[in-house]
């Protein structure tokens, strides 16, 4: 049994990973291929923790009132949810020859952590160092989308914002995506313009997973 292909996709908020995942994810079992879609924060426990801290509804109580999780914590959290999500799902269906298609993964820590916490090199490296022993992707795609673009596709969902939707902050995380080849040079990453229609995005996004596969479009 060849192992299945492990495919991640990252941005900001707004910038379409979940649709693209959804679409990639039809077009691949259209070609008789077997696939898993998954995501971080993960389904399982830990996961499930961190989707409660980011909506609010599991917060720190100290002598200075109610106040969310700190850098530091989240990037803990989310290391030991990706370690735990890695052995309990993606490895076994990459081993069974499934090609896993990852909504965000330990490029979104580094990311988000390094800019909520001040963005010091200092914390990307211990947040690299953190998940140092994570399973590299066989591909990651960065989505690359204007800002303000991101903030009114946000403005379209139900809902209130999760912690990190703030329109500063993702600004600067949009500007730290540009650059996160850097923090990863042995990582295959490939940026997507994520600014043009859904449509564009995803013949863009299947052009590079066919030339993953050594196929053609």
């Amino acid at each position: 049994m060849i192992d299945g292909h492990f495919i991640v996709i990252e941005g900001i908020d707004g910038s379409g990973t979940s649709t693209q995942c959804s679409i990639l994810a039809d077009r691949l079992t259209d070609k008789g291929l077997p696939v898993h879609t998954t995501r971080e924060p993960s389904d399982g426990p830990i996961g499930v923790l961190i989707r409660q801290v980011l909506t609010g509804r599991v917060v720190v109580s100290g002598r200075q009132g109610a106040r969310p999780f700190n850098w530091a914590t989240m990037a803990a959290l989310f290391a030991a949810d990706r370690l735990d999500h890695l052995e309990a799902e993606v490895i076994p269906n990459l081993t069974d020859g499934v090609t896993v298609i990852c909504d965000r993964y330990d490029h979104s820590s580094v990311a988000y952590q390094t800019v909520s916490g001040g963005g010091g090199e200092d914390i990307s490296s211990w947040v690299l160092a953190l998940n140092r022993h994570a399973k590299r992707p066989d591909l990651t795609l960065v989505f690359d989308v204007d800002p303000a673009a991101a903030a009114g596709r946000r403005e379209t969902r139900s809902g209130s914002p999760e912690l990190y939707e703030v329109d500063e902050m993702q600004a600067e995380l949009a500007g730290f995506y540009g650059k996160i080849d850097e923090l990863f040079p042995n990582d295959t990453i490939r940026h997507i313009d994520a600014n043009c229609g859904i449509e564009a995005v995803a013949e863009a996004v299947w052009a590079e997973v066919m030339a993953l596969r050594g196929e053609s479009t």
